[in-house]
């Protein structure tokens, strides 16, 4: 697949998801970009010793210049929150990072998909948005792409069944607000409930599911991994490639990335994560998934709580 990919942030997200593109054939080209330049060669050197098991690939410990006629970048760049720093106080450090890089990135690639995956994800795919000038269409944040995978394997374990076989997603925020739109959550057609009811006639040994508690291993994941090892880099990873997977297909798929909303659900300008058609043209609309009137509730009030936040910072 011949693709020219460029990733700002050379920290364990970015680099990381340099390997998995390069490891996976998923691009042709790419370049790193970060402001420690030590350390993006040292990235780049570690991942293009390990090329010779693959097709040819391009490695680049690069700069702004590097991404002229890149086909996607991915931006990863931020600082992880320090003790004692408020949540909003981050957000306004990574913000700041953020308007620094927007107009160097855009000049060089104006044509690109942009992926955004520094935190917090809606907030900055709100404010790339919003500063960028670039096609709306170009534009989405991993938003809670990761969580669909935390639930699917939730759910695979629980019910001991195929993650290819669990239609699920979460919707809203990639943060404390996020939930499960139940209502359209299926395994091999089924509701988790009749799902249930079935594998108790065929015998099998399953626990009634506990919705609850799968919403919260969902959302404490993260944290329990950066507790016992320091960051969260491998799942994260797979699932921005597997997003640069989608836009680089010959057809469109759907997936939870965040983008801006324009009156879906009853809301508008804030960016979260609801089930939207991603493909080769970058976003082509969202898709209204059949939710309950509680369901929409919660996706509104995830956006409420993104707006008090979007409130506070400086643009």
């Amino acid at each position: 697949m011949s693709s020219k990919i460029t990733i700002i942030g050379a920290g364990s997200v970015g680099s990381t998801i340099a390997y998995t593109l390069a490891h996976d054939e998923i691009a042709s080209e790419i370049v790193l970009i970060d402001i420690n330049k030590e350390k993006v060669e040292g990235e780049v050197m570690d991942i293009e010793q390990g090329t010779c098991f693959r097709s040819p690939v391009s490695l680049v410990a690069g700069d702004y210049a590097d991404a002229k006629d890149s086909d996607i970048v991915i931006i990863t760049s931020g600082i992880a929150r320090k003790p004692g720093q408020t949540r909003i106080e981050l957000t306004q450090t990574n913000v700041n990072i953020l308007k620094s890089i927007t107009p160097q990135i855009v000049k060089e690639a104006p044509d690109a998909k942009y992926i955004i995956v520094s935190n917090p994800v809606d907030i900055m795919t709100y404010v790339f948005t919003k500063i960028s000038g670039l096609p709306e269409n170009q534009i989405m944040g991993s938003g809670t792409i990761l969580d669909t995978a935390r639930l699917r394997y939730g759910l695979s374990e629980h019910f001991q069944v195929a993650q290819g076989n669990i239609h699920a997603y979460v919707f809203g925020e990639h943060g404390d607000t996020s939930f499960i739109p139940w209502t359209g959550a299926y395994i091999s057609g089924l509701s988790t409930d009749e799902y249930y009811e079935e594998m108790k006639a065929h015998g099998k040994e399953v626990k009634p599911l506990d919705k609850e508690a799968m919403l919260e291993y969902v959302q404490k994941s993260g944290g329990k991994v950066i507790a016992k090892k320091g960051a969260t880099f491998y799942a994260v990873s797979a699932t921005v490639c597997q997003l640069v997977g989608l836009i680089l297909a010959a057809s469109d798929s759907l997936a939870t990335v965040s983008s801006m909303l324009h009156g879906e659900y009853g809301i508008e300008d804030v960016c979260l994560s609801t089930l939207t058609l991603v493909g080769p043209n970058g976003i082509q609309g969202k898709v209204k998934m059949r939710m309950n009137k509680e369901e929409i509730a919660l996706l509104k009030k995830s956006a409420d709580s993104l707006k008090e936040v979007i409130a506070q910072i400086e643009l």
